[in-house]
């Protein structure tokens, strides 16, 4: 009788591509895939962090062009925070696809390096007093690319860990990325600042040297899993399926009010309160919108990702509720705690809907291809939010001189959110 011993195999040396993934084996977790997983997530975190700096760099900058010389339009700042949104969005679905066709190491170490071009690009705008606006919108479009980013990482690391991780590991390497909002609201106010005067290019010259350490650490340090590899006509499958339009639909709920709300805040404490010194403030809410992500992931894991997105929801509502009412009061403390409960809301909100997810797909042929591919599109539909707030406070001051329109319509938004997520996940039990 011929004895057969199973052993567990370890991945192929970085740089290759590792062609024996089995996360949800707990031997070969245990043994290897741990230790692997861990290093991608470091370096998937890096150059997230470092691309959701650059993809709101310019709602940092804006705040300050008036006072370097620059005689733009409140309307047309608004515009300058959220065209980066808007490409970003669109990036999203080809940065999805990338991962799947180059694999997940060499496309992060390629995006990570697509980050100089709008760094580049405001260190030519802002230096220059003459530069005409439709140059600034080009050179913040480009800051877009950033925001490709979220979602090859986030594909990429849901095919290294196991199922009864995925919620924390997302949420952990979505708020990695997320919290680079909240640095580059903090660091520019400081930076531009320095020494004598205002020097704008102060701060896209301040993540040269970071982005060029993120793109050197993805090439040396992460690997491509041949499990992620997939033809397009499998991932574009899932575009039939209504699961990736109602999930994609959440996400502007919930990623689409964290990044919008993040982009616009600056500007709106400028223009609502401009007797508040100083923008740092504004730093806060995706500080803590952050904080929150991987306690959605971690909440969902144990109570399912639906009832906590419901409850989200309901707590945004009741933040837009708070922040209409601090402005009948004019007064910016209650104004500031308001927006802090909607980030907080929003950041728990990312964390669940993002868990939902592969909750969604358990069980089916390809779950793990077709939950990548699914996370990407909804990456790509939610991130419009971020263009949609922006502009729709800017529209709202424009026509009105007041953004109590644009937060009714996003009141509204939230509740139609609550209703199409009671609606298709908890009227009838399920394990989502």
């Amino acid at each position: 009788m011929t004895t057969t011993t199973v052993t567990t195999a370890a991945p192929a040396p970085t740089r290759g591509w590792i062609t024996d993934w089995r996360p949800d084996d707990p031997e070969f977790w245990a043994a290897t895939g741990r230790r692997v997983a861990r290093r991608n997530l470091v370096w998937s975190i890096a150059v997230e962090h470092f691309g959701f700096s650059i993809w709101l760099l310019w709602s940092a900058v804006a705040v300050s062009l008036p006072a370097a010389g620059f005689a733009f339009t409140v309307d047309q700042l608004f515009w300058l925070v959220a065209l980066p949104n808007l490409v970003g969005a669109v990036m999203r679905i080809p940065y999805t696809a990338a991962v799947a066709r180059f694999g997940g190491r060499n496309w992060t170490t390629v995006s990570a390096a697509l980050l100089l071009v709008p760094l580049g690009l405001m260190v030519a705008c802002v230096t220059n007093p003459a530069t005409p606006y439709w140059a600034f919108a080009v050179a913040a479009a480009t800051a877009g690319l950033g925001g490709g980013n979220f979602a090859s990482s986030m594909a990429n690391i849901s095919y290294f860990y196991p199922e009864r991780h995925k919620g924390l590991a997302l949420g952990i390497n979505a708020a990695g990325g997320n919290v680079g909002v909240a640095v580059v609201q903090f660091v520019v106010p400081l930076v531009v600042v320095a020494g004598a005067g205002l020097h704008l290019a102060y701060a896209p010259l301040l993540w040269l040297l970071p982005v060029l350490l993120a793109t050197a650490g993805a090439w040396l340090c992460m690997d491509n899993l041949a499990v992620s590899r997939a033809p397009l006509r499998t991932q574009a499958a899932v575009l039939r399926d209504p699961h990736t339009w109602v999930m994609s639909f959440l996400y502007i709920g919930t990623f689409g009010s964290f990044i919008g709300y993040s982009a616009a805040l600056p500007l709106l404490i400028k223009h609502e309160f401009p007797a508040v010194s100083g923008v740092l403030f504004a730093a806060l809410g995706p500080l803590v919108g952050s904080a929150a992500r991987p306690v959605g992931g971690w909440l969902s894991d144990r109570l399912g990702g639906a009832v906590v997105t419901v409850a989200t929801f309901v707590v945004m509502a009741a933040g837009v509720v708070a922040v209409l009412a601090s402005l009948r009061f004019d007064r910016f403390a209650p104004f500031l705690a308001a927006f802090l409960l909607l980030f907080v809301a929003s950041g728990v909100g990312n964390g669940s809907t993002y868990r939902m997810i592969p909750a969604i797909f358990r069980g089916r042929d390809g779950a793990g291809t077709r939950a990548a591919a699914v996370i990407g599109i909804a990456a790509a539909v939610g991130a419009l939010g971020g263009f949609l707030i922006p502009r729709g406070f800017g529209i709202s001051l424009a026509r009105t001189g007041s953004i109590e329109p644009a937060l009714l319509v996003f009141l509204a938004a939230y509740a139609v959110c609550v209703a199409v997520t009671w609606s298709v996940y908890l009227r009838r039990p399920t394990a989502v």
